[in-house]
Order: structure tokens, then C-alpha cells, then sequence
């Protein structure tokens, strides 16, 4: 673990495997810690021979947290704080991968950064500047189930994980299991880590600064996308845009997932993305 002070933050940080490897970078979407990013997918990924670091976003786990309804950052500020991880742990280039918000600020990083970039994977994310036709976005369960924030009880920490454990549920796809113990697990880990539960949707107020309008088509590095078929956030237009309309991009399509990375799936996930980055190594 390492705390990374940047930006008037202050950064909680996890790194596997070994310092001399190719470094990835992992950023995840909003409202989540690095716990999003499950345990045993980072030692895979370090198992492939990289040194993966992932990170709480401020507002979540070990990161610098603000009363809720509180938060004046906006969506570059958490992209500068992706840098800052970065510089934090000395790294001059690195491989990205983001899921949800987290694709879209690598995008950022790769558009501003681009010798700071090897390679980008994009899972479950959205195009940077999207400026076609509209893609569509969250179901109706979802946004019904959000909209119980108003009412939801943050003393009570039944009624907190059982708000939790169903955003998991209504983001899982069908093809998988859904394993309740384990979300129920990685939960508490969030419960006990967190000095501030509400101020997690802060995150729901971000907005921007700049115009990004067509930036996800000024990409150098190589790109992956990863997009679940049945993804009830983000739905799969989302990650066909984006390979349709970068030059170079593939495409991995999870038949059957959802806004998700499905425990049976990990290691196809992992070994897919350590090819990827493989191959743009210099």
C-alpha cells in the first residue's frame, strides 16, 4: 500500500508483482474503490508479468474524502489524479485499463498524455466525446434503484448493504452466477474502509471543463475494448463505437455479461488484456 499526495489529495494505492515489470495501470468507475477491482484478477494480471497498481478515486475507501453533496471537482480533476498515481509510484509510461468512468478517463489521459500511454483497454466504458447519433445508457431498473438514494438510511448498515448488494445484482448479467457471498464479502471490505459512506456519489454530480467532442478518434496507442453483451449501464453500442470508430481497435466481446467482470471469466479477461499490452510494448 502506498498513499500518493497530489492535487490536494490524498491518493490510497495498491501494487502486485514486481516493480521491474511493464506497469498497468487500473482505474475504476465511479463510486468505486480499487476493491472494485477484484483481488484475484490483479495477481493474475501481475502473474502475466506486469506490475499492476489500482487505487481508491477520491470520495472512496483510503482517498481523501468530502462531506457529501460537498464535492466541486469534475471529471478532469479525477483524470489529473490518475496522473498523479502515476508520478506517485515513478512511473513514466504505462499500460491503462478502465471500466465505466474509468475507460472514459483513460481515454482523457490517452488524448492529453499520449507518450505516457502504451496501451488502452476500455472495458464497459463509453466513447470520450461521443458526436454521433445518441448510445443508450441505464436501464430503467437501474435508475429506479438509484433513485432510492433519497430515502436510503446511511446509519443503517443493513439497509446501506442491502442498497449495495442490489446495485451488484441489477448490474450482473445473466450468463453468470451471481455470487452473493462473495459481493456480500467485498462489501464489508468497502463498509470497513470507508470513512464516509454517502460521499461515494459524489461522484454522481461530476461534470466537465472541456470540450471532449470526437477525442476518442485521437488515440496513438493500440486499443482493446471490453464490453459485456447484456450490460444494463452501459449497454454494448457503447463498446462497438468505440472499436468501430478507432482506428485499430478490437473488440472482446462477454456474451451474456453485464456491467461486470463475471468470476468465471477473470482469467480470460486478464490473459486477453496481458496480450494486448504485450504486443504495444516497446
Amino acid at each position: 500500500m502506498r498513499v500518493v499526495a497530489a492535487n490536494g489529495q490524498r491518493l490510497a494505492t495498491e501494487s502486485f508483482g514486481h516493480p521491474g515489470d511493464p506497469a498497468m495501470l487500473l482505474i475504476m468507475g465511479a463510486t468505486e474503490s480499487m476493491l472494485g477491482w477484484p483481488d484475484d484478477f490483479c495477481t493474475m494480471l501481475a502473474g502475466h508479468g506486469f506490475h499492476v497498481i489500482r487505487y481508491d478515486h477520491r470520495d472512496t475507501g483510503g482517498s481523501t474524502t468530502l462531506p457529501p453533496g460537498t464535492a466541486r471537482y469534475t471529471v478532469e480533476d479525477l483524470a489529473a489524479d490518475a496522473r498523479a498515481v502515476l508520478d506517485g509510484h515513478g512511473l513514466a509510461r504505462a499500460h491503462l485499463v478502465g471500466m465505466s468512468l474509468g475507460g472514459y478517463l483513460a481515454q482523457m489521459l490517452a488524448v492529453t498524455d499520449p507518450a505516457r500511454v502504451l496501451s488502452l483497454t476500455l472495458i464497459a466504458s463509453e466513447p470520450l466525446g461521443w458526436d454521433s447519433p445518441a448510445l443508450p445508457h441505464m436501464s430503467d431498473d437501474i435508475l429506479a434503484h438509484f433513485g432510492g438514494l433519497a430515502t436510503l438510511d446511511w446509519d443503517d448498515l443493513a439497509a446501506v448493504r442491502s442498497f449495495l448488494l442490489r446495485t451488484r445484482e441489477l448490474c450482473a448479467g445473466r450468463a453468470y452466477p451471481f455470487d452473493r457471498a462473495a459481493e456480500e464479502d467485498r462489501i464489508d471490505r468497502i463498509l470497513a474502509r470507508t470513512s464516509s459512506l454517502p460521499s461515494m456519489f459524489n461522484h454522481a454530480s461530476l461534470g466537465g471543463e472541456k470540450d471532449w467532442t470526437g477525442r476518442f478518434r485521437d488515440f496513438r496507442c493500440p486499443v482493446l475494448v471490453i464490453h459485456g453483451s447484456d450490460d444494463p449501464v452501459l449497454p454494448s453500442e457503447n463498446g462497438q463505437a468505440l472499436a468501430g470508430n478507432i482506428p485499430g481497435a478490437m473488440i472482446e466481446v462477454l456474451t451474456g455479461a453485464g456491467h461486470e467482470l463475471p468470476a468465471p471469466l477473470l482469467p480470460r479477461i486478464a490473459g486477453r488484456i496481458a496480450h494486448h499490452a504485450r504486443q504495444a510494448n516497446p
